[in-house]
């Protein structure tokens, strides 16, 4: 018998010598959204590849597309037809820093007290580095694994991931398994590890509203002429409730799963330290729904930007016309299509003074996910996650749209799809000062050495007897 457990205390000693392997990466700062920094993207994709060679797996290789960047992939199959195959998933571009304060270099890592600060050191290189060092404590201590593994890291998830189905059309081997791992996810807390079940989607929104055929000089027609940017401002008002939040379309949230969602430590304390409040700032009332319902499984908008004139561009006139853009969060279980069709509604209701209102759906679209974890893989997740963190991971959800996900769930929906990662809610992804967690990272090491010997068993298949 193979003692797991001292594998997992192999892969925790190998956890402080990992992070110069995550600084190496980080500093190839690989913004998937800047074409500048395509080259950047692929050269880490091609030391991604040569590291994962070196690390003992096999077909270690860099997958191209035309017009589209790269991803890397590399497996390790020598576990047997019995044994199941896992698939590992994370990508390895990170979003800009251009214009946000840091307190540290945004593409160095730098540690302070028991957090790694770096642009990607949570989202979503820790996470996939996560099961880099379980695997080669695996290799290391037995010489392999105890199933079959393949590994797929993406270069521009970040950007919506929107060649992922070309590459999932084009190299279905190299996502052919038994069960998927899907990193870059949230733990609840940096004690509590979290299985994420749901996702709300994401839908853009142009709202224009338009008044006459020029500017007029707004001392002459002020007072008599509709102003386009003030009725804009109170049609966009109608959409919130008094505390900010969309009153539109929300879902009825099941009892049961309202009661189990006060069990996440999302309180007042969180949310002031992970939005970044100001001092004196509250967080919303919580009303009749918990935290982690509103965060969750409610539909919600932002304003994303707005053509109201900028600074430099002032002049004493009515503008013909104002616009704003929305970001609309669609909750699990709703459609693009049913939200856009409620804000139109309300938008165009008895417009003051007749101005046109027009409403474009904007491109890039992202459905929600909604999930049930229960079967042999997640019970195995349980135990794995019991043994290295001392509790199995609540089922949690995200506010945010990853989209690669609903297009993991509607491809391979026959599949269990483990959603975990090293996010917490101080790891501020996308923001400045991004960071991880020592602690979570450390856990999630020794979760991942034991999830794959529980997957091997759970998911065992019966040998073929000739």
């Amino acid at each position: 018998m193979v003692d797991v457990t001292r594998i997992a205390l192999a892969a925790e000693h190998a956890v402080e010598g990992s992070f110069a392997r995550l600084g190496r990466y980080l500093a190839f700062a690989p913004i998937s959204s800047d074409p500048e920094a395509t080259p950047r993207v692929a050269e880490l994709a091609e030391v991604l590849r040569a590291d994962l060679a070196a690390l003992g797996l096999s077909r270690a290789r860099v997958l191209t597309l035309p017009g589209a960047l790269p991803c890397v992939a590399a497996e390790w199959l020598n576990a047997g037809p019995a044994a199941p195959t896992v698939l590992v998933y994370g990508h390895f571009d990170v979003q800009p820093v251009k214009g946000e304060a840091w307190s540290t270099e945004p593409h160095a890592l730098v540690r302070k007290g028991d957090r790694l600060y770096g642009r990607g050191s949570a989202d979503d290189m820790g996470g996939w580095l996560s099961h880099l060092v379980a695997i080669e404590a695996w290799l290391k201590e037995t010489g392999s694994l105890p199933c079959n593994l393949k590994l797929l890291l993406e270069g521009e998830e970040e950007i919506g991931s929107p060649n992922l189905a070309r590459y999932m059309d084009a190299f279905p081997d190299a996502f052919d398994s038994d069960a998927m791992v899907l990193t870059d996810c949230e733990n609840p807390g940096v004690d509590i590890p979290g299985l994420t079940v749901s996702l709300r989607g994401l839908l853009e929104v142009e709202v224009s509203v338009t008044s006459a055929r020029s500017d007029v000089h707004s001392g002459l027609w002020g007072n008599v002429a509709p102003d386009p940017a003030m009725t804009l401002i109170a049609l966009l008002a109608r959409l919130v409730d008094e505390d900010g939040r969309l009153k539109l379309a929300r879902r009825a949230i099941e009892p049961a799963w309202l009661a189990s969602s006060r069990e996440v430590p999302l309180n007042a304390e969180v949310i002031r330290s992970g939005a970044r409040l100001l001092d004196g700032v509250d967080a919303l009332p919580d009303r009749d729904l918990s935290p982690a319902a509103w965060a969750w499984r409610e539909p919600a908008v932002t304003v994303l930007s707005t053509t109201f004139p900028a600074p430099g561009t002032e002049k004493n006139a009515i503008r013909k016309s104002s616009s704003a853009k929305l970001s609309l969060r669609i909750a699990p279980g709703q459609t693009a299509a049913e939200l856009f069709d409620a804000v139109s509604a309300e938008l165009r209701r008895d417009v003051p003074g007749g101005l046109a209102v027009t409403l474009t759906s904007l491109p890039g679209a992202a459905s929600s996910w909604d999930y049930v974890a229960a079967g042999p893989a997640f019970d195995a997740a349980d135990r794995a996650y019991q043994i290295a963190w001392g509790r199995a991971p609540l089922r949690v959800g995200l506010g945010g749209s990853i989209p690669f996900v609903a297009l993991f769930g509607s491809r391979f929906s026959r599949l269990p799809l483990i959603l975990n990662g090293v996010i917490d809610p101080d790891t501020g992804a996308h923001g400045p000062d991004e960071s991880m967690h020592v602690g979570v990272y450390t856990r999630t090491v020794k979760a991942n050495v034991h999830l794959y010997a529980e997957l091997a068993t759970a998911l065992a298949k019966t040998p073929v007897v000739d």
